[in-house]
């Protein structure tokens, strides 16, 4: 479609504009010619700067053979008029309050495709800054705690499709419970959140799918429009290694503070015992087996004997002697224990079982201490198991992570939920006659090592200590 326009002001630059910016469907719209008085008129010299027709008199327009349509742009209804009298019957004819009504209707599509722009670049942003700028996870909520967004790296912690989050409870999601969070063990820092009108931060445990437990430090910020909070956006981040560290860091120095206290009464109680042990086994020697006193004699040197083992633990404890690490076969430290505790094992009729896997990487460790760590490890088997069971050991290497891992396991009672995270402390024992000091010296061999102890347990069902050394660790 051909079209000349008459009045070449600004609504004609805008038209022409409006036409070359947009792309039409059903019609193909060209502006081939412009008329008006002024020579300087804006839509009249784009027309000459494009090589279209121009002129003073629309009257000449009439004279072109190639035009469909004529716009009269000069708001003057005599000129219009006018054009409809003379134009050909084939030849239409627009009206400046017509055009007008046209040039409306494109800037309001303009500034709605300018919106969709700006929307469509505002989503990228958004997705952008949820799923890759921030690496915690990230949930947008409601004020009836229902999931509206949430980004890429909760969803795939919680074994869910997004789909299956959004419009879902936060609680129901991330906590895997029918309400919302609440009282002073598990407060709600979204319920915080819209009551304050402020940020607020909390920290929480939640469930993976695999029902592992990891503890987040949890804020929220709120959303708000019109003046009113509509929601709020959290943010969680896995605060869980830093929390087990912490924890590490306290056990370390707790075992220290009790390793000192530990070596100072030790050494102040060995001589008196050995005093005592002394005096009573003098004094048998002159008694008679017949005499009341014999007996009593007996049972004096009997218990000090039995504090002299205490001591030797403590002093064993309190030790700590840096490990001197040679080059070794852990496979060979393993059938050296084995051979150790075999008269013990046999006497409480438990069998030793051993699976070790071949070519394994030489390690840098005290072999003594080592040793030490796992005898202890495997008596405390044989004394949990019952006649006829067994304790097992067994070596295997994991490449990725270049560690050599030595579990000893047995069949035996195994270790109470509610005392399990006790277990390695100084003094804390479940035995009769025990002393609670071998676990936390195998912990302290262990971490002299650089590795790490790890304690697998249901009680009935058995335990199965995991050792975990890294290889090439010499210094």
């Amino acid at each position: 479609m051909n079209i000349a326009v008459v009045g070449g002001g600004t609504r004609c630059k805008r038209l022409m504009e409006v036409i070359e910016r947009h792309r039409f469907q059903e019609i193909d719209p060209h502006v081939v010619a412009v008329a008006d008085v002024k020579a300087d008129a804006p839509g009249l010299v784009k027309a000459r700067q494009q090589g279209l027709y121009v002129t003073e008199d629309y009257n000449e327009l009439f004279k072109q053979a190639n035009i469909d349509l004529i716009i009269e742009l000069t708001n003057n209804m005599d000129i219009y008029n006018d054009i409809l009298r003379k134009k050909s019957p084939t030849v239409r004819a627009i009206s400046s309050r017509t055009a007008q009504l046209f040039l409306e209707i494109s800037r309001i599509s303009t500034k709605q495709q300018k919106c969709n722009q700006e929307l469509h670049e505002t989503q990228v942003m958004y997705s952008t800054f949820i799923n890759e700028l921030i690496q915690d996870d990230v949930l947008v909520i409601g004020l009836d705690y229902l999931i509206i967004d949430a980004n890429d790296s909760i969803i795939n912690k919680m074994g869910h499709s997004r789909e299956e989050i959004i419009g879902r409870p936060c609680y129901e999601i991330t906590h895997r419970r029918g309400s919302p969070c609440s009282g002073e063990q598990h407060p709600c820092p979204l319920i915080e959140t819209i009551n304050t009108e402020k940020p607020s931060q909390m920290t929480h445990i939640h469930q993976t799918k695999n029902n592992r437990e990891i503890c987040y430090s949890i804020s929220t910020y709120p959303l708000i429009e019109q003046g009113k909070v509509i929601g709020a956006i959290e943010i969680s981040r896995d605060i869980t290694k830093d929390i087990n560290l912490q924890k590490v860091m306290m056990q370390q120095e707790k075992l220290a503070s009790i390793g000192r206290l530990s070596a100072g009464v030790a050494h102040e109680i060995n001589n008196p015992l050995t005093t005592i042990l002394t005096t009573a086994m003098l004094l048998k020697e002159d008694i008679e087996p017949e005499n009341p006193m014999f007996e009593e004699l007996e049972t004096i040197a009997n218990e000090t004997l039995r504090c002299r083992k205490i001591v030797a633990s403590l002093l064993d404890f309190a030790r700590q002697q840096k490990p001197k690490k040679d080059e070794s076969d852990i496979n060979n430290i393993i059938s050296e224990s084995i051979v150790l505790i075999n008269k013990q094992a046999a006497f409480r009729d438990i069998i030793l079982e051993q699976d070790l896997a071949a070519d394994l990487p030489l390690i840098q460790v005290d072999k003594g201490q080592i040793q030490q760590a796992l005898i202890n490890l495997a008596l405390n088997g044989i004394e949990a198991t019952e006649p006829g069971g067994k304790v097992s050991f067994a070596s295997q290497y994991k490449s990725k992570k270049k560690l050599i891992e030595v579990s000893v396991c047995d069949n035996g009672s195994g270790i109470a939920a509610d005392i399990i995270d006790n277990i390695i402390d100084p003094f804390f024992t479940t035995k009769e006659e025990g002393t609670g000091l071998g676990l936390a010296i195998v912990h302290g061999i262990i971490e002299q090592h650089n590795g790490s102890l790890d304690i697998i347990s249901e009680s009935g069902q058995g335990s199965c200590f995991v050792i975990r050394l890294p290889v090439n660790s010499g210094d």
